[in-house]
């Protein structure tokens, strides 16, 4: 049976979330994507709060915004669990309030196979990309549940799709953010206002990719040319997010990948390793050649 408040949360489901006068934390605000979508945001009218572990890259991202006034610095570093469990405190004291948090900060695997990573850095990576974007959900979530609106976006990747060589840690941190992302919607369905959204972007035009790149030794030109420009991904996410959309693939390579794994999960993997092996395994490449 349908009650008044369970028929209010439906439509509220349902509509798009205003952005113009909203609040939303962006962490890896100071580059990339992160940037763009506190851009994006601060272009549509929200107030943005910009989490950065670099002062300079925020700075930086400050002197792009429309208005200066709606956009405010905060460097923190996402691994820090003190820290982040502080850090909605100082977003209530500031703004009153919070109506969504845009998770985008993250960082690249060398292109390594897993046996020639350190211990240390397979656990930065997943520090980073997975438990990072976990404390900030949960941090921010009680605040999120007391607003008549609220959103959690968690930027994902083309990695949590189709295994990509080389980059076997970075793969597993984005597919558990995405599984995170889809389990906490359901612990959120049907008993309150906010909706989570999962992003999987492809490539995308950024320092990040420039250097992923660099280590496969393709040319600057062809990569770029082979990757979406972060502004038009950031609109895209801006848009999905508001929509509350449940899973968003973002990219020409990543929905080929995706509609490819639907069909054949052996050939999606191996037109990965066609495409990324053999700037990671040249001599077992050139063997595959050969054979």
């Amino acid at each position: 049976m349908s009650t008044p408040l369970s028929a209010a949360r439906r439509r509220t489901r349902r509509s798009r979330m205003p952005i113009e006068g909203s609040v939303f934390v962006v962490t890896g605000a100071g580059n990339g994507i992160g940037r763009c979508v506190a851009v994006e945001l601060i272009d549509r009218g929200a107030i943005v709060v910009g989490a950065d572990r670099d002062e300079r890259a925020l700075a930086a991202t400050a002197a792009l915004v429309t208005d200066r006034a709606r956009f405010t610095a905060h460097p923190i570093d996402i691994c820090d669990r003190a820290a982040v469990a502080a850090f909605p405190g100082s977003v209530i004291a500031a703004h009153g309030h919070v109506d969504g948090l845009f998770n985008i900060a993250g960082i690249a695997q060398e292109l390594h196979p897993v046996a020639d990573l350190s211990d240390a850095r397979i656990e930065t990576l997943m520090q980073v990309n997975f438990f990072g974007a976990v404390w900030m959900t949960r941090a921010f979530l009680p605040h999120l549940l007391r607003r008549p609106r609220g959103v959690v976006m968690n930027t994902s990747s083309l990695s949590a799709i189709v295994p990509v060589p080389g980059s076997a840690v970075y793969g597993a941190s984005k597919a558990a953010l995405a599984l995170f992302g889809y389990g906490l919607a359901q612990d959120l369905r049907g008993r309150s206002n906010v909706t989570v959204t999962t992003v999987l972007p492809g490539s995308v035009w950024t320092d990040l990719v420039r250097e992923v790149a660099r280590q496969m030794g393709a040319p600057e030109w062809l990569a770029k040319g082979f990757s979406a420009q972060p502004a038009r991904v950031a609109r895209r996410m801006v848009d999905t997010t508001a929509c509350g959309r449940g899973r968003v693939v973002i990219g020409k390579d990543a929905r080929v990948y995706d509609a490819l794994r639907r069909l054949s999960t052996r050939l999606a993997d191996r037109l990965s390793y066609l495409q990324v092996g053999h700037g990671v395994y040249p001599e077992r490449t050139t063997t595959d050649r050969r054979t």
